[in-house]
């Protein structure tokens, strides 16, 4: 199929992907915004002075850890990425210049996916404590992790239209794991704000107005729709001043997984 390189052609593509693993390829192949597709691609290129001799993944990177996602970026072929459907999700903001945007896995090769696997594996949620690669075995249990932006971002910070325009990608992915989802962890205000239009598109729900201000253990319950729980993004922002420590973390997931029924 032709790559998407217009918000139109976003929507329409992210309206057939069948599954999760068509879905994760058709983001990979995504050329919508092009700030962001001259950005990560000159990264790739030009290559932090650490990881110079590795090869950049440089594109969209895709979500992680449901039955049918792969390990691999774009669906390699490696072993399956979770032991059980997804009924908490975790979203997150966009992709590290050096992280995902490196290793073509979400929250891998960066110091913020250090901290947040650590608090998964302690929560039980994936099997090892560490995200360094692609390849690394890591495999996570209940869990789907994905960005409102699925493009590294200059400066970590996407406009408004760029957010729009990656959109269909985060309700389809949503829409397909909606029979099991049950609670949704935002990574900071960006996640939270972008969590709202997500049910009127993919439940058919009205958001709440006023919208429920963003803050670290808030939380909404809707009828119809997931839990949604906030949580400090888990940047060397918040993580090296204790803003967000451990102990923080483990309180957010244990209560998704007591919310979603993981125990």
């Amino acid at each position: 199929m032709a790559e998407p390189r217009t918000p139109d052609e976003v929507v329409a593509r992210a309206a057939r992907a069948t599954d999760l693993t068509d879905l994760d390829g058709a983001v990979s192949d995504c050329f919508a915004c092009p700030r962001l597709v001259t950005w990560r691609e000159e990264v790739a290129r030009t290559k932090r002075a650490a990881f110079r001799d590795q090869e950049y993944w440089g594109r969209p990177v895709p979500g992680f850890g449901a039955p049918d996602n792969r390990t691999g970026p774009g669906g390699s072929g490696a072993p399956a990425a979770t032991t059980a459907a997804p009924r908490i999700a975790i979203l997150g903001l966009a992709p590290a210049a050096h992280g995902g945007n490196r290793t073509g896995r979400i929250f891998t090769g960066d110091r913020s996916g250090d901290v947040l696997f650590a608090a998964l594996h302690r929560a039980g949620l994936a099997n090892q404590p560490t995200s360094v690669a692609a390849d690394d075995g890591l495999t996570l249990t209940d869990t789907r992790i994905f960005a409102a932006v699925r493009c590294a971002p200059p400066d970590n910070r996407p406009t408004p239209a760029e957010r729009d325009t990656c959109a269909p990608w985060l309700h389809r992915e949503i829409a397909l794991i909606r029979p099991t989802l049950r609670v949704v962890v935002a990574l900071g205000a960006f996640a939270w704000a972008a969590w709202w239009p997500v049910l009127r598109q993919v439940y058919g729900i009205r958001p709440p107005s006023p919208r429920p201000v963003f803050g670290h253990g808030a939380h909404w319950s809707g009828s119809a729709a997931p839990q949604l729980l906030g949580c400090y993004h888990v940047s060397q922002q918040n993580t090296f001043t204790g803003r967000l420590t451990p102990e923080m973390l483990d309180d957010v997931f244990a209560r998704a997984k007591q919310l979603a029924g993981a125990d």
